[in-house]
């Protein structure tokens, strides 16, 4: 009886503390505010026969990221998209490059809305899956808004993001 009351107790303990420590790295976790702009680079798209502008869709983007800790990255998306007249989803990656060659690389996901104009808006999140150099071990998400372009056949689209990075950094 006394055996299985002191694994309990123990097993408390283990889940209390493990709560507590993962407060820590929460409280811990810091921001980074980017905007971005970037333009469709590749674009190979299939129309889909059930209404008017609808296509899937894979597309190579490449743009800046423009860091409100004064830094410049070279952004590069890897996207696959489902647009209609009213809407769509884009998912993908985002892989940005800094000067001194390290990366953030993003799994993404923008959920299109048409504004007033009828070019798309958009609400995008994200997960950090990797850093590499100065970033490596980094993980986190981000969140923000965006907005589209429609194009002509040579640029079909132009987009940009106002982002949010919430992320940790192992200590080193």
């Amino acid at each position: 009886m006394i055996t299985k009351r002191l694994i309990w107790v123990l097993f408390s303990i283990l889940v209390i503390l493990a709560w507590v420590l993962g407060c820590v790295v929460l409280v811990g976790a810091e921001t980074l505010k980017c905007r971005n702009a970037g333009t469709a680079v590749k674009d190979e798209r299939i129309p889909v026969a059930d209404e008017e502008g609808h296509a899937l869709g894979l597309q190579l983007g490449q743009g800046l990221g423009f860091f409100d800790n004064g830094e410049t990255a070279k952004m590069t998306n890897y996207n696959i998209y489902d647009r209609r007249k009213t809407g769509g989803q884009v998912i993908g990656y985002t892989i940005y490059t800094f000067d001194d060659g390290s990366q953030i690389i993003t799994k993404f996901e923008r959920l299109l809305v048409p504004d007033k104009s009828g070019n798309p808006s958009a609400q995008v999140k994200a997960e950090i899956i990797k850093g590499t150099g100065r970033y490596d071990g980094m993980k986190g998400t981000i969140s923000g808004t965006g907005k589209n372009f429609q194009g002509d056949k040579e640029v079909p689209t132009r987009y940009f993001n106002d982002v949010t990075f919430t992320y940790t950094l192992p200590t080193k």
